[in-house]
């Protein structure tokens, strides 16, 4: 072949390097992995076989299998048996295990038996970034995103989903009959046929039935009243699409770098509630006093934003939109003007909206105002279709006024929530792939979702600070 580039003859003899190491260059990755590793005391964080016990066949250190899970997740490589057959013929795994190559088994119960000793690692990888001084905005924002688990929709139950199916099965037992008794009345040489399948099927059905009604005594009994088959702890969420079978993953992450400063897996399908504890994990992994979150309107909760500015943290939620039953071009109540002085309310048609009693709901003191001139007002129309308009004020209304003026006085602040937090869960679901978690369990799937965390902020800092400062600045 000639004009083109031509390789070497595969029976041509070659010198080969005597040492593995020049295979590998200086500003490689796998050598941050090597040296993070190596500097971490894995006794501490609590990982199994740490000390090698006196009897028996040796095993593998915990260093080994840590750094073959760390090198697999930055290289989208999950599946114990993938990272197998990686241990045997990647040149740079030879490199990192120093030629070890475990079985998928050892690799998978690694995994398995240290879920928390990871999630330690991957708290002393931010310790490290915290160091660097690579926080020094102490800004962050916190969001939520679903994750498919292995248990598939056909194998998880809610109360509803269970209605559904024994109403099928009830209407296809019904047609079934119907079709028996049609037979039973026909003269045809087919007709033993159609019986036999016909009551093979009813037959079918009626065990369907009988398991479906032992899984539900089960789902009654769980306390969300909701069970899955595969993975226990699995729970139905809704997303924009058909909805998902999976968990709930929280992160909060850091706005100058985008690094995820901390993470927590839920298996709760919604965001509210989870604003203060995710801004506490934060301010204690940042070591900051003042925090600033921002987080979107799923994370709206009184309670949360009234724990933050107790906490000394600065919340940017907006309110959820609640339109409720209101009327298009109808008066909300951001059109009724608080006057504090006099603890009233100025309606749009200026009349005194004052005091006239104090509730409690759902934990929450609630003072309701009103108007007894509202059946004369010209603005009646859009304002109420009641006898009079009532606005109701929660005890600490201040300080959701307070954020509301943060918002009003920054309005590119919910901008940086979306350059800041969406394009991380973009690119872990995008390493993940079109798949689900390899583990099952909320314990062990949060040891799975710490290893993309940490393969995600090793990336992150690799491209800020580079490879060779990053070795020394772990080094130090």
């Amino acid at each position: 072949m000639k004009r083109f580039i031509e390789g070497e003859d595969r029976n041509q003899s070659t010198l080969f390097p005597e040492c593995l190491d020049d295979y590998i260059a200086e500003d490689n990755p796998v050598r941050v992995v090597d040296v993070f590793v190596d500097e971490l005391d894995l006794g501490q964080l609590g990982f199994c076989s740490v000390d090698p016990k006196v009897t028996g066949r040796p095993a593998y250190h915990p260093s080994i299998l840590l750094k073959l899970y760390i090198y697999g997740y930055l290289n989208r490589v999950q599946s114990s048996r993938r990272l197998e057959r990686e241990a045997q013929r990647n040149v740079e795994l030879m490199w990192l295990t120093e030629r070890l190559s475990p079985d998928h088994k050892t690799i998978s119960d690694f995994r398995k038996d240290n879920s928390k000793a990871i999630r330690g690692v991957c708290r002393e990888f931010v310790v490290l970034c915290r160091r660097l001084n690579l926080f020094t905005q102490a800004l962050v924002v916190i969001d939520g995103s679903k994750f498919k688990a292995v248990n598939n929709r056909d194998k998880n139950f809610t109360r509803a989903k269970m209605k559904r199916r024994l109403a099928q099965i009830e209407a296809s037992l019904d047609r079934y009959f119907e079709q028996l008794e049609r037979v039973d009345h026909e003269e045809s040489s087919i007709n033993e046929a159609k019986t036999v399948n016909l009551t093979d099927k009813i037959a079918t059905l009626r065990e369907e039935m009988a398991r479906l009604k032992t899984i539900e005594v089960q789902m009654q009994a769980a306390p969300d009243k909701q069970i899955s088959l595969t993975d226990p702890d699995a729970r139905a969420m809704k997303t924009r699409g058909n909805g998902i079978v999976g968990y709930n993953v929280q992160t909060a992450v850091d706005a100058e770098h985008h690094l995820i400063v901390t993470h927590e897996v839920t298996n709760k399908g919604s965001d509210r509630g989870q604003l203060t504890p995710m801004a506490t994990k934060a301010r204690e992994a940042m070591d900051a006093k003042d925090v600033s979150v921002i987080a979107d309107a799923g994370y709206f909760k009184r309670a949360d934003i009234l724990s933050c500015h107790e906490a000394g943290m600065t919340a940017f939620v907006p309110r959820s939109p609640n339109l409720g039953n209101r009327a298009k071009n109808s008066f909300g109540k951001k059109d009724f003007r608080y006057i504090p002085e006099r603890d009233e309310y100025r309606c749009p048609a200026n009349e005194r909206l004052i005091w006239r009693m104090t509730s409690e709901e759902d934990g929450l003191t609630l003072h309701r105002y009103w108007c007894t001139h509202c059946e004369a007002c010209s603005l009646k129309s859009q304002c109420t279709t009641g006898k009079e308009r009532r606005v109701i004020r929660w005890e600490h209304e201040a300080i959701l006024e307070a954020m509301q003026d943060r918002l009003d006085c920054d309005p590119e602040i919910m901008r940086v929530r979306r350059q800041t937090v969406e394009h991380p869960y973009g690119t872990l679901k995008a390493w993940m792939g079109s798949t689900h978690f390899q583990t099952r369990t909320l314990n062990r799937v949060g040891a799975e979702m710490s290893l993309h965390v940490l393969a995600y902020n090793l990336k992150r800092v690799m491209n800020i600070l580079g490879i060779k400062p990053l070795i020394q600045a772990i080094q130090a």
